[in-house]
């Protein structure tokens, strides 16, 4: 028997006002920092940028609707404009501040009803790629697998990682549940834990309604803003060490 390492890369949402950073980053390896447009301000973008320099972490923008009312889970009606302005607002004033603090952008990720929207919605789809053109040399997308902002980027030429989410339930066409349901998020631990397994191990993901249904993904998140993200990111460094051993024949 062959014994095969595989890495497993977590991330998190975070610089959302949880003030919760420091004690998530010794358990993730990339975090998506709010750019503003859902949450963040410029203090929050450079004390996390810092903190994750200081935890070896990817950094990775994480822009949004301009909609902090709603934390950018909402989709807005809003010209194609105004959102392709508040984007590159977003991004340019994130990346300023790496620059100066001389911290690279490994990635970009929508939030939110964005991410949702771009998924299906190959307009915006592809808006969204006309605002993080400029940025395509440098950083890598995080999109959902089976989606059109994927297609499309690939297309593009785009580096892409799929993305998928290890505290949160999935519909069968791949879709998340929404939050408005009480199943859509998953915060016991050993859940969690199981959840993620099956991804990484089986490549499949068991629906809400008990199907398994293919999944590919190079990336797994867990929400920052999940109540029990502390727990459940302690319980994964224990159970599941980011170096996780199989065996292969």
């Amino acid at each position: 028997m062959e014994v095969v390492a595989t890495y497993i890369d977590i991330n998190c949402d975070v610089g959302e006002g949880m003030g919760n950073e420091a004690r998530l980053f010794p358990f993730i390896s990339s975090c998506n920092i709010a750019c503003g447009g859902h949450a963040g301000d410029m203090e929050s973008m450079r004390s996390i940028a810092r903190l994750a320099r200081e935890n070896g972490i990817r950094v990775g923008a994480h822009p949004s609707y301009p909609d902090t009312e709603n934390f950018g889970r909402v989709a807005m009606k809003i010209s194609d404009e105004e959102l392709k302005k508040a984007l590159e607002s977003q991004l340019e004033i994130f990346c300023e501040i790496l620059y100066a603090e001389h911290i690279r952008l490994h990635h970009i990720k929508p939030h939110g009803e964005l991410y949702n929207v771009i998924a299906k919605n190959s307009h915006l789809a592809s808006l969204f790629l006309d605002v993080v053109e400029r940025y395509r040399a440098e950083a890598i997308l995080f999109v959902p697998p089976s989606s059109k902002i994927a297609v499309e980027a690939d297309r593009r030429g785009f580096r892409i990682k799929y993305e998928a989410f290890a505290d949160r339930n999935y519909n069968e066409d791949l879709s998340l549940v929404p939050r408005k349901f009480s199943n859509a998020v998953i915060s016991e631990p050993h859940k969690v834990a199981e959840h993620l397994l099956m991804m990484v191990k089986n490549g499949a993901v068991r629906t809400v309604n008990g199907k398994e249904v293919p999944i590919k993904a190079d990336t797994f998140c867990i929400h920052g803003d999940t109540p029990s993200a502390f727990e459940i990111l302690a319980y994964l460094s224990k159970e599941l060490p980011w170096q996780h051993v199989h065996l292969k024949k």
